[in-house]
């Protein structure tokens, strides 16, 4: 697993347990070189953004219970992968973003400035 480090250079803080999220079900946006999708933004879901999602082939609202995942609802919290928020934003579509909970690898994907103007915890 890469370090534990957020986009503000600071430790990664949890993003959530409820659902439990991210790559590693550890509940943070950790990542890796296993991880193929860059499960690194901590995501505050919209309905917008589930609707876009699923528009994209990619629902996340649909509960999987063989795969232990409930659904997301808006107001959840969730590790999305950095590659799909950068696709939701050129949509205009693009959940917030909690920056101390989004893992420094995002950037390599994303731009800090987009991710900031998203931001629910900047002060």
């Amino acid at each position: 697993m890469d370090e534990s480090i957020n986009i503000l250079g600071e430790p990664l803080k949890e993003c959530s347990n409820s659902p439990m999220t991210g790559f590693f079900r550890n509940g943070c946006c950790d990542t890796s070189d296993q991880d193929m999708g860059s499960h690194t933004v901590c995501t505050l879901v919209t309905e917008e953004f589930l609707e876009y999602s699923a528009s994209v082939g990619n629902d996340l609202s649909t509960p999987m219970p063989a795969s232990g995942f409930t659904g997301l609802n808006p107001g959840d919290q969730w590790c999305l992968c950095a590659p799909r928020w950068q696709e939701a934003l050129e949509a205009n579509a693009a959940p917030k973003v909690v920056l101390s909970s989004t893992h420094i690898g995002a950037l390599n994907y994303v731009d800090i400035e987009d991710l900031k103007r998203y931001a629910v915890d900047l002060n």
